[in-house]
C-alpha cells in the first residue's frame, strides 16, 4: 500500500486506512481475536492508518487497538478523537469540546491505548456552545505538550475549518464520503484543498450498503444500528439499491466486488483523499486493500457518477443532522 502526506503539515499514513469502530459497537456482535488479528493484518499489507475513537465502545475500541499495536507501535499511525461524550454505560451525555475536557480526555486516550503520544487527535464534532478556537487552542496546548502530533476536525463546516486553521495548523478533516454521500465536493472539500488540508473519508463504503448486502431492511441483523439508519429504511432504501446496481453493473464486467468498485472511485477522487473502510473481519480487509489498485476508466468514473450525483441518495446521513457541518 501506497504511503502519501496526509495534510501540508508532515504527516505520512497508508493511501488506505482502517476504521476500527465496528470491532467494538454499533454493527453487531464482533468477536475480539479476529478484530486484533486484522489490525495486525493491516500492517502486513502495508495499511498502517488506523482510526478509532473514545466513544467507540464507549471506551474499549481504544483499548483493542492497543492491545492490537503492542510491540508494533512505531509502524501504526493512530488517530483517535474526543467531543462526543458517553458515560461508561454507553449512554450519551453530549458535545463537549471546552478545553479542560479536551486535556482530560486526551490523558484518558492515551491511557487506553497504552501509548505516549497519539498521531492525530480530532475533534469528534464541533461544539456549538464553545468557539472552535479555544478548543483548537487547548489541542494545540497538547502539541506543544508531545502527547499529540497533529491535529484533526470531524464533521466541521468549511468556516469552522477556516478559524480553526487560524489557530494552529489542521493536518485532516474527517467526514463522510462515498458514492451516496458527496455533498462534500460543494465546498468542503475545496476548502481543505486550498488550505493544505488532508481528507479522510469516513463509511466510503456506504455503511457496507454500497457493497451490495442489503437488499431489504429486514435483512438488517438486530443489534446492528443500521436498522435505525435514515437511508436503510424501506421508502429510501430501494430508491438507493439504483445506486447498487450501477456499482454491480461494473462490478461484474470487471470480475471484482462491489465494494471494491465503490472504493476504487473514493480514491479517484485526489490523492488527497484517504479512505478508511471499517472492518472486524481479515477477508474483508484483504478485499478492500485490493481496491487501492484497481483503475476505473473514465466512461465508468462518470456512469458511476451519472447514477450517483450530489444530492441523489433518499434520507438523511444521520437521524439528527443538528451536529454536522457547523
Amino acid at each position: 500500500m501506497e504511503r502519501r502526506k496526509l495534510g501540508s503539515q508532515g504527516l505520512s499514513v497508508s493511501a488506505q486506512g482502517l476504521g476500527c469502530m465496528g470491532m467494538s459497537e454499533f454493527y453487531g456482535p464482533a468477536d475480539e481475536r479476529e478484530a486484533i488479528a486484522t489490525i495486525q493484518r493491516a500492517l502486513e499489507l502495508g495499511v498502517n492508518f488506523l482510526d478509532t475513537a473514545d466513544m467507540y465502545g464507549p471506551f474499549t475500541n481504544e483499548e483493542l487497538v492497543g492491545r492490537a499495536v503492542k510491540g508494533n507501535r512505531e509502524r501504526y499511525v493512530i488517530a483517535t478523537k474526543f467531543g462526543n461524550e458517553r458515560r461508561p454505560d454507553g449512554s450519551w451525555v453530549g458535545i463537549n469540546g471546552k478545553p479542560e475536557y479536551v486535556k482530560k480526555a486526551c490523558d484518558a486516550s492515551l491511557r487506553r491505548l497504552g501509548v505516549d503520544y497519539i498521531d492525530l487527535y480530532y475533534q469528534h464534532r464541533v461544539d456549538r456552545t464553545v468557539p472552535i478556537e479555544e478548543t483548537v487552542g487547548a489541542m494545540a496546548e497538547l502539541v506543544a505538550a508531545g502527547k499529540v502530533r497533529f491535529l484533526g476536525l470531524s464533521e466541521a463546516g468549511p468556516q469552522t475549518i477556516r478559524r480553526a486553521h487560524a489557530v494552529h495548523p489542521i493536518t485532516a478533516l474527517q467526514t463522510e464520503y462515498s458514492l451516496w454521500a458527496r455533498e462534500v465536493e460543494e465546498e468542503i472539500l475545496p476548502t481543505c484543498r486550498e488550505l493544505g488540508i488532508g481528507f479522510v473519508a469516513y463509511s466510503p463504503l456506504g455503511r457496507g450498503f454500497l457493497t451490495g448486502r442489503f437488499r431489504s431492511h429486514e435483512e438488517i441483523p438486530d443489534g446492528d444500528y443500521r436498522r435505525f439508519h435514515p437511508r436503510f429504511q424501506p421508502e429510501n432504501l430501494e430508491r438507493n439499491l439504483k445506486i447498487v446496481a450501477a456499482v454491480e453493473r461494473i462490478a461484474k464486467e470487471r470480475g471484482v466486488t462491489p465494494a471494491q468498485v465503490a472504493l476504487a472511485w473514493v480514491h479517484h477522487q485526489g490523492q488527497d483523499v484517504f479512505p478508511i473502510p471499517g472492518t472486524k473481519r481479515r477477508r474483508y480487509l484483504e478485499e478492500n486493500v485490493a481496491a487501492f489498485d484497481l483503475a476505473l476508466t473514465a466512461a465508468e468514473l462518470e456512469a458511476l457518477s451519472e447514477a450517483a450525483p450530489v444530492g441523489a441518495t433518499a434520507g438523511d446521513r444521520y437521524a439528527d443532522m443538528s451536529n454536522v457541518g457547523l
